[in-house]
């Protein structure tokens, strides 16, 4: 059954579907995910809509899943977990060493080497756990390249081994 959703904040009307009481949540940009629960329906000056409860923790729900199924990430899933961690095709381009278009050509057709995928994933990771140490450290490497390649390394010892010296 088709009908049409209204989002007040945004003025605009949506074509949604449900079946009996399952809401298929197509406005992540995903096919694939279905609601079980953890929405109302009602009917608005458009026809009927539909209200979806703590949208922040479902997106945080569909990443999870994303990041632990198997296979390669499709494009559509590369595409919602890049929004989700608020990075651009730009700055995600960057920090896997690639350029924006082809992050772009990614999103669009999917078929992104596998290092990237499990890159993807462990910063998705990193970053909902609350520890943004990866994406610090990408971004230090990142900074890094921009840096003289041939720059001195200084090391000294001490008691409990060798250390870059400061």
């Amino acid at each position: 059954m088709a009908v049409a959703i209204d989002i007040p904040s945004r003025a605009i009307v949506i074509t949604v579907f449900w079946e009996a009481s399952i809401y298929h949540y197509r406005e992540c940009g995903l096919r694939n995910v279905w609601l079980a629960n953890g929405f109302d329906k009602h009917d608005t000056p458009y026809g009927k809509g539909i209200a979806i409860h703590d949208v922040e923790g479902l997106h945080r729900a569909i990443a999870h899943g994303i990041v632990s199924k198997g296979g390669k990430l499709t494009g559509t899933e590369l595409r919602f977990l890049r929004q989700e961690m608020g990075l651009s095709q730009a700055k995600l381009a960057t920090m896997l060493g690639n350029e924006a278009q082809t992050v772009a050509l990614w999103e669009k057709r999917g078929g992104q080497p596998k290092m990237a995928d499990r890159f993807i994933r462990a910063i998705y990771r990193e970053l909902n756990e609350g520890n943004a140490q990866i994406r610090e450290m990408i971004e230090r490497l990142v900074d890094s390249d921009l840096e003289e390649s041939d720059a001195r390394i200084t090391l000294s010892q001490d008691d409990t081994g060798w250390k870059v010296a400061a």
